[in-house]
């Protein structure tokens, strides 16, 4: 994939398909390091899915026999230098899983964030029954966005009405244009 956006995307609407009602997404750019997490509280994978997750020609998806979300956020994570970690579980009690990837940004093949905010309008768009946790930590601030904040504002207006989508987008370009300002 040409963006960590799109990355961030594939395996959100994983957790989505997994069943998951709130999904976060943490970027942390900390000096020449970025790091990203996506942690859900799906159903989880079983050890032995976990396994196999890396490997492209596993899928659970019936309509294509590869899968690529995974595998191809390890390899762009380790031609920087970095690593991908998946954490999963099935209990009843805790379920759920998180990848989290290692980039070096001053790397040659690191791959650019491109458009995260789209990114976020799209998975509220998408899926505006599910909450989503946006949170980019960056050494000028913070970017932060919690639809179950949004839902109790809002008392029972659909997030995915579009006036609310306007909103969000601007909210978002906001937080963004002060945040790098600084």
């Amino acid at each position: 994939m040409k963006e960590l956006s799109l990355n961030i995307l594939d395996i959100t609407e994983n957790s989505v398909k997994a069943g998951a009602t709130l999904t976060e997404i943490l970027i942390v750019e900390k000096g020449d390091t970025l790091t990203l997490t996506i942690k859900d509280d799906g159903c989880g994978m079983s050890d032995e899915i976990l396994k196999t997750v890396e490997n492209p020609f596993y899928t659970t998806r019936t309509t294509r026999k590869v899968g690529l979300g995974i595998p191809l956020l390890k390899m762009a994570a380790e031609m920087t230098g970095g690593q991908v970690k998946i954490v999963s579980s099935t209990k009843e009690i805790d379920h759920g899983t998180t990848v989290t990837a290692l980039f070096y940004k001053n790397h040659l093949d690191f791959t650019p964030l491109g458009d995260v905010k789209e990114t976020i309008v799209t998975l509220i768009q998408g899926h505006p029954d599910t909450d989503f946790l946006f949170t980019h930590q960056t050494t000028n601030g913070e970017i932060k966005l919690d639809t179950r904040e949004l839902r109790q504002i809002l008392e029972g207006v659909p997030l995915d009405t579009y006036e609310v989508i306007v909103w969000i987008k601007e909210y978002l370009n906001e937080q963004y244009l002060t945040v790098l300002d600084k």
